[in-house]
């Protein structure tokens, strides 16, 4: 559970907001489960060790693997112990870790990140104009190439590039 235990109701709503225009957003390529306010819909992992972002992504293909996790973040969860207690965590599955926040905090987030040693694949902002909501990515971690890849196949670690 995040530690941010409770949510201005304002704040709640948005981001409930965000994770269901996420859904929608995501749903032609991805099955998609969302974790919105309290609720544990989607799981990743199993037992007392399973972790609810979110978002989960999971490949719309026969093996239904897990293809992405999407952390959304409002003004009051951009902290210490938001990022050790959920990023780190959610940064070391096997798949890309998305993080998602309002354009205010993107350089606490990114100090965090970087503070942390969290790896993201991608660092969103997000913005309302109106009755809208804008997002912009302001990092997305360089691609691996095929070469680099070979290289470590025999080391069993993949690399940690913080932001």
């Amino acid at each position: 559970m995040s530690p941010i235990m409770v949510r201005p109701v304002r704040e709640q709503l948005d981001h409930d907001r965000i994770i269901r225009l996420l859904q929608a957003r995501f749903r032609r390529r991805f099955e998609v489960g969302i974790n919105p306010g309290h609720e544990q819909n989607a799981p990743v992992g199993t037992g007392p060790a399973a972790s609810y972002p979110d978002v989960v992504l999971l490949s719309s293909q026969r093996g239904r693997r897990l293809a992405g996790v999407i952390e959304v973040e409002t003004t009051e969860s951009v902290n210490h112990l938001e990022a050790i207690a959920q990023w780190v965590r959610l940064s070391r599955l096997r798949a890309p870790f998305h993080l998602y926040v309002p354009a205010s905090s993107v350089d606490v987030a990114r100090r965090l990140c970087t503070d942390h040693a969290i790896s993201v694949a991608e660092v969103v902002s997000y913005h309302t104009v109106g009755d809208q909501l804008r997002f912009t990515t302001v990092y997305r971690a360089p691609a691996v190439t095929r070469r680099a890849r070979t290289s470590r196949a025999g080391t069993g670690t993949r690399p940690r590039q913080p932001v």
